[in-house]
């Protein structure tokens, strides 16, 4: 049977289900999973569906001696970049924690290329990060990086001082918000 053969009846439903089809299709991409943008310059996290900010938490701290695209261990820095979380602990000594898939593969690249890590480094963190999970920790890029709480900390110095190892610290009720959204998987950018 030809299109143009078909009853006017089937034909009217077979095209209310390709429009039905196509406004599903068109919804479901216009509400992306959402994702977290750091923006280390005016200290917020905010949670982003697409471009629009779904909640912004103010007052973020980073690491005690800024950020780099060149983390090295130990070094006080937060990584610049698009990491993925890989890990979701409810309870630590920092409240929560949602760790980072660092030193990613743009990491990874650099300290092959100026001899910070190995070739076998380089390859055992390429591996865990096609697995989606958290990449190997004790390189001489340095690792344990994620998203904390205070925990038992003081909330006065989280005001007043960027503290951390090189992670992105919110106070625990900030931290508790972000949880309802926080999955494993999702993408957060540090820039």
């Amino acid at each position: 049977m030809k299109w143009n053969q078909w009853p006017a009846n089937g034909l009217s439903a077979l095209v209310g289900l390709l429009l039905c089809g196509l406004a599903w299709a068109q919804a479901d991409s216009a509400s992306p999973d959402p994702w977290l943008l750091v923006d280390t310059q005016t200290q917020t996290l905010s949670i982003q569906r697409g471009d629009e900010v779904i909640q912004a938490f103010t007052g973020i701290a980073i690491g005690r001696f800024g950020t780099t695209e060149a983390k090295h261990t130990l070094d006080g820095k937060t990584p610049l970049g698009e990491f993925r979380i890989t890990r979701i602990a409810e309870r630590t000594s920092f409240h929560r924690f949602f760790g980072l898939d660092y030193p990613n593969l743009t990491h990874a690249r650099a300290g092959l290329e100026t001899g910070r890590i190995s070739r076998a480094e380089f390859a055992a963190i390429r591996a865990a990060l096609k697995q989606g999970v958290t990449p190997p920790q004790q390189t001489a890029l340095g690792g344990l990086i994620g998203i904390h709480g205070l925990g038992d900390g003081d909330p006065v110095v989280h005001e007043d001082f960027n503290w951390t190892n090189g992670c992105v610290a919110l106070t625990n009720e900030q931290m508790d918000d972000l949880a309802q959204w926080v999955y494993e998987g999702m993408r957060v950018i540090i820039r």
